[in-house]
This record gives C-alpha cells, structure tokens and sequence, in this order.
C-alpha cells in the first residue's frame, strides 16, 4: 500500500497554496458579475476522459459557467489512469477563470471509483471500519483516500457518510457505505476520516443530510419517504462534529419526512429542513451542495426550473449535475445559468441569495489560501 510522505505533501501544498492566491487575485475582477457567481454554484460531471480544449464544454468551463467538476470511474482510463486524471484536471483548472472545486465519490468499499484495477490501493467500505473500531486503521486508510485525491488534484470528496447502519437499506446499509447503527461510533469514525482529509487540503461533504440510512427505498429510482423510520437520533453525528466545528460542507438527502416537513418537500428542496433546522438549530453557516438534481426522486416528480428554484429558496448552495444517471437529458452549464438567471429576473430568486452562495463558496475554495 502507499505510504504517505507528509513532509513531501506540505511542501506541494504551499505551491498550491500560492496558485490559489494569484489565482483569485488574477481574476477578482470577472467574478462580480452574476454570471460567474451563478457559475460557481454549479457542479457538472465530466462529458468524458480528455479534455477537449475545442469542445463546448471545455469553452463553458473557459467561460465560467462551471463551478466545480465531479469525478466518476468513467473518467478513468485502462492504464496509465493517475496520470491521465491528474493531466484531465490540471487541464480544466487552467482553463477556469476560478479555481474548480474537483470533486469525487470515494467512500471506499463499494462506492470506489478510484479501484486497485487502475493502480489504486485497496480502500475498504465504512461498515468495515466501524466493526474494526480500531483508531489506527481508520486513520491508515482516511490518509491513503486523502492523499491519493490530493495527488491527483481532487479537492474535494462527497464522504464520509453519517446515515445510520440498517439492513434493508438498498442504496447504503446494504451496500456497506454505512460506519454503524451507533450515532456515536458514526462521530468517531468521521472524525477521524474528516481529520485525514483536512491534513491532506481536501474538502470533505458530510452526507445525506438530514438522515437516508432508515430509508427503504433508493433516490436514484423515485421518491423516498422516511417519516416512519426516521429517529431524531440521526442528526446526532451532524450536531456533534459541527459542535467541533469539523462541518465545512453537507449534502442533501432527496428525502422526504413529513416529520420535519409536512409540506412533504424532499430535503433538498425544503426550506425547513435547510433553513430551520440545518442553518437554524444546528447553526451550519457552511457550503450545503444538493445531492445528484438528475437523481428521479427530484427529476421525476419536478420540472428543472422548479427544481432549481426550491433548490436555491431552500438553501442550497451548490447544485449537483453529474450526468451520470441514464434517460437524463443533457443540459449544458449555459442552459443552467440561463435558468437561474431567468429567476432572478422574475424575482423568484434575489440576487442577495446568490450572492450568500457565492460567499461561502469562495471561503471554502480559499480555506487554505
């Protein structure tokens, strides 16, 4: 397995560190405009594993209609696959008038996109960590996932995950994604996954908010209610690590939960669950990303402007678009902030809110600047 050398890994981080700084610098300018900050609030999944200087959506990112990129196993090639990511990503960053916030999925486990067949190493699932409860072992491997996405250029990750362990769930207990049952086990073992990446400058997205572990059935696929299983112990892991101020980012759960939201709107488009209880009583004042727009819970019972609009009148920040569920339609980062740009001129969207993502955006992209 890899051995991080961390003395080594400080010294590129100062590096990044200044190109960050004139980075911003360079372009503090062209980011007054709404365009940019609408932008900045959109997370597009990569067309392909080249970066394509003449194609649209390298000219959308040049343009800055992308905010942030996000990293699936199709962006990996048969060989030589670290190098050609890092060369994929350097290529973006470039390219984009802000530096990108390069995001992934890796969990470990079953949700690994950065597998031992491409020269990775081995990366075990969170259940697997929790039944081990051994603090040595976690923090070997949280060190290994967070160095291997420093070194490739990754800067952020959607992990660790602090739904609850049940057996049933189709889409996390039943897929090991899961640290425990144990809110307090939970805590501990995210901790320390959150600790390794901070250590490393990568972003961590504690995830689904406010609670998908008791659910029965997968977001990809439809609608998901959970009133009847969900515990308020769920947010336990939230409420304790915010406490420790670790939070820096969360990710919506396309649930619904009519205990915390009669209006039965799913939490990614509630404003009782973002606003009341997430900005409000547990008092998160961080970047809050949606989970996947093209997931059906969201897409198949919501037009895309309406969507949108929930999305941004609830909270969040930054709006996730991978691409990468099947049956989707294509929408280019134009389109989207053509979108959000035509509700800001209905005024069903301030540019006040825009500017509040904004805000907390650049602060997280300029966390180590």
């Amino acid at each position: 397995m890899m051995k991080v050398n961390r003395k080594v890994f400080a010294a590129r981080c100062a590096l990044i560190t200044v190109f960050l700084f004139f980075a911003f610098a360079a372009f503090s300018q062209p980011v007054d405009s709404l365009t940019y900050k609408i932008g900045q609030m959109l997370m597009i999944g990569l067309p392909g594993n080249k970066a394509d200087t003449s194609s649209d959506f390298f000219k959308e990112v040049k343009n800055g209609n992308v905010g942030g990129l996000t990293i699936y196993e199709r962006h990996l090639t048969s060989e030589n696959a670290a190098d050609n990511l890092r060369t994929l990503i350097t290529a973006y960053q470039a390219a984009s008038p802000i530096p990108l916030f390069i995001s992934i999925t890796q969990e470990g486990g079953l949700v690994n996109r950065l597998k031992t067949k491409y020269g990775f190493p081995p990366m075990p699932s969170a259940e697997y960590l929790g039944r081990m409860n051994n603090p040595d072992s976690t923090k070997y491997y949280a060190d290994n996932i967070a160095y291997t996405l420093s070194r490739l250029g990754i800067n952020l990750n959607f992990a660790p995950v602090l739904d609850i362990y049940t057996a049933g769930n189709p889409v996390l207990g039943d897929r090991q994604r899961t640290f425990s049952a144990d809110p307090a086990l939970i805590e501990k073992m995210a901790e320390q996954m959150i600790r390794s990446h901070d250590y490393f400058h990568v972003n961590t997205v504690v995830k689904h908010f406010p609670g998908h572990g008791s659910s029965t059935k997968d977001s990809h696929l439809g609608l998901v209610d959970v009133s009847n299983t969900w515990k308020a112990t769920e947010l336990e892991p939230y409420r304790e690590l915010m406490r420790k101020g670790l939070v820096k980012a969360v990710m919506t759960a396309h649930i619904v939960n009519r205990y915390l939201d009669s209006s039965q709107l799913p939490a990614t488009l509630s404003r009782q669950m973002i606003g009341k209880i997430l900005r409000g009583q547990l008092g998160f004042n961080g970047v809050i990303f949606s989970d996947d727009m093209d997931m059906k819970a969201i897409s198949g019972q919501y037009g895309l402007k309406e969507s949108i609009e929930k999305a941004l009148t609830a909270g969040v920040d930054v709006l996730l678009f991978s691409g990468n569920i099947p049956g989707q339609p294509q929408i280019t980062p134009s389109g989207l902030v053509a979108l959000v740009k035509e509700l800001v001129t209905e005024k069903k969207i301030s540019k006040s809110r825009i500017d509040e993502s904004y805000r907390r955006i650049i602060a997280l992209k300029t966390r180590w600047k």
